[in-house]
């Protein structure tokens, strides 16, 4: 089995991420590169997580054998980097019990190293990305709550919920305002202490302090935080000790009113690898979901960011209307990823950016980035979508009750079968429990002008179109 290092492998990977940002240029770095975390491999080896499958397979082909020649300078180990997605890794962490199978077996070692820990305090800052700030951060409709919610926090209000729990698919802002939290609330109190860690350097960070036998340090440290931020909460799972030690600490900081912010891409309650009590923790204070971004922030998202690559590469030119579109209706994935897009698009099309057609604009694309296909979508298939999306049966979409909890979703579902598959209205009515053809005509009418008055079925029905479109 591998000893673990001294040295951490965050260490080594700032300073092979420092060269690999100059030798691939900031477009491909940021896109593929960056949004990618050290972790520490189920024998203590070190796995480069990426977001995607995709981001896995560009760094395997175009950066991994630098990557492992920078890191074999670096590290008196010579350890092996690895290169796995999100979700290779969390299904191993599953499986083999993750970094803390090494403690119970690891000789503890002589000396005591000290504790290290991403920390925001007496105007210092650690750990906190400066470009994740809130007057960075694009609001709409999928995110507004949130956005407002993190404001409140890092306002230090009186009345606060703790702890505040933000919830939403990869990529889709919760670590930008984790950051931009930070970022807020250091610069209203600059005599805080604001700790700021990923789950999986909490996790690695603890380990750490088991085997030196500082872990009364570890705690101190920890446990005198004003506001504590935890990124990623859910890549604790399966980790007992890791566990434990968070719900001690979550259990004081808020018996001593200190506040807590965490994020996951799941809500508590379907934390189903943490411990029942940790996830009722979690749920106490304020859960707050960032949803798929619809058409309008995808939009805004991509304006930002050709700003931003506007003032750093001295061009004030922007794509045509019909790219922009493209763009913001075709382009699947997270926010991340569209951001991805644009930076891809701005760096290949170069001068001619202005002037760049549609057609040209997906040829560019089209190396690069999994374009979006139109394809075959079942009623069966719409049908299962809804009832997962609200939490019902597929068979009480096609039943006789009438109850609005089951009513409102089988006419988003009608509506949904009549605008992406080539079914009548007949034949619709037939495939949810035999009903007349004006049912699924009235539904249809009715979701029409929900989507212009009500919010939330808005919400609903753009998260569960851009899940119909492999979003």
């Amino acid at each position: 089995m591998t000893s673990w290092s001294p040295i951490l492998p965050e260490t080594v990977w700032s300073k092979v991420a420092a060269v690999l940002r100059k030798e691939l240029g900031e477009g491909p770095f940021n896109s593929y590169v960056a949004p990618s975390n050290v972790r520490p491999g189920p024998y203590g080896d070190p796995v480069l997580v990426t977001p995607t499958a995709y981001a896995r397979d560009w760094i395997s082909r175009n950066a991994a054998r630098r990557a492992q020649e920078l890191w074999t300078q670096h590290d008196p180990d010579s350890r092996v980097l690895e290169i796995k997605s999100r979700v290779e890794y969390e299904d191993e962490a599953r499986g083999q019990g993750g970094v803390e199978a090494v403690v119970a077996e690891s000789p503890a070692p002589v000396a005591v190293a000290p504790v290290v820990i991403e920390a925001v305090s007496q105007n210092r800052i650690t750990g906190l990305q400066e470009r994740l700030t809130f007057e960075s951060f694009v609001a709409g409709r999928g995110n507004e709550f949130a956005f407002q919610m993190s404001r409140q926090v890092a306002s230090w209000a009186d009345g606060h919920f703790n702890p505040v729990f933000f919830h939403g698919p990869y990529g889709y802002g919760k670590t930008h305002l984790l950051n931009a939290i930070g970022w807020e609330a250091q610069q209203r109190r600059p005599d805080a202490k604001i700790v700021y860690l990923t789950a999986e350097k909490f996790t690695s960070t603890f380990v750490k302090a088991l085997m030196d036998k500082s872990t009364a340090a570890f705690k101190d440290e920890v446990r005198s935080a004003d506001l504590l931020l935890v990124d990623d909460v859910h890549f604790i799972g399966g980790k007992t000790s890791s566990q434990e030690e968070l719900f001690h600490t979550l259990t004081s900081l808020i018996e001593n009113n200190r506040r807590v912010v965490f994020t996951a891409d799941r809500p508590p309650s379907q934390l189903s690898e943490i411990e029942a009590r940790l996830r009722s923790h979690l749920s106490s204070g304020l859960v707050c979901a960032l949803d798929v971004a619809d058409q309008s922030l995808r939009m805004g998202i991509i304006e930002r960011k050709l700003e931003q690559l506007s003032q750093r590469l001295g061009s004030a030119q922007n794509p045509r209307s019909d790219v922009l579109h493209f763009l913001a209706e075709r382009v699947p994935g997270s926010i991340r990823e569209l951001e991805g897009a644009v930076n891809t698009l701005v760096a290949s099309a170069g001068p001619r950016l202005g002037s760049l057609t549609l057609e040209e604009a997906m040829a560019l694309l089209q190396p690069n980035l999994k374009v979006a296909v139109e394809r075959r979508v079942t009623v069966d298939e719409i049908q299962k979508l809804v009832s997962d999306h609200f939490g019902l049966k597929q068979a009480d979409l096609l039943s006789e009750r009438r109850t609005r909890s089951v009513a409102r979703p089988r006419q988003v579902a009608m509506w949904l079968c009549k605008q992406h598959t080539t079914r009548s209205y007949p034949d619709i009515g037939r495939r949810f429990g035999g009903r007349d053809h004006t049912t699924v005509l009235h539904a249809v009418k009715k979701v029409e002008e929900l989507l212009q008055a009500d919010d939330q079925i808005a919400r609903d029905v753009e998260a569960l179109t851009r899940k119909l479109r492999n979003v």
